[in-house]
């Protein structure tokens, strides 16, 4: 990433180098982070994302960057469409290939 670029994950905890973003951030070539995903998760007391010298350029949050409530009425929207064509023997509308 370009130098001083802030780096997001709310996808998956393993995308990310946790040891090579703790010394982007370090070094200055990222200016911040923001993470709602970590391995592991919960992160234990002592973890290096928890240095008290990163809390003003990495925010962590718990897991719940999809905890709005148009976003959880959405899964549950999908959800129940792919059950419902599941039973009837149809192709699920949301199906992963």
């Amino acid at each position: 990433m370009k130098k001083g670029a802030c780096f997001i994950n709310a996808g998956r905890g393993q995308l990310v180098d946790q040891p090579a973003l703790i010394a982007a951030l370090r070094s200055g070539q990222l200016s911040s982070a923001g993470l709602d995903v970590t391995v592991p998760e919960p992160l234990p007391a002592g973890h290096a994302l928890l240095d008290p010298s990163l809390k003003d350029r990495l925010l962590i949050i718990p897991h719940i960057g999809s905890a709005s409530m148009a976003t959880r009425e959405k899964m549950a929207e999908i959800t129940t469409a792919n059950l419902i064509a599941g039973l009837r023997g149809e192709a699920m509308p949301h199906a992963l290939l």
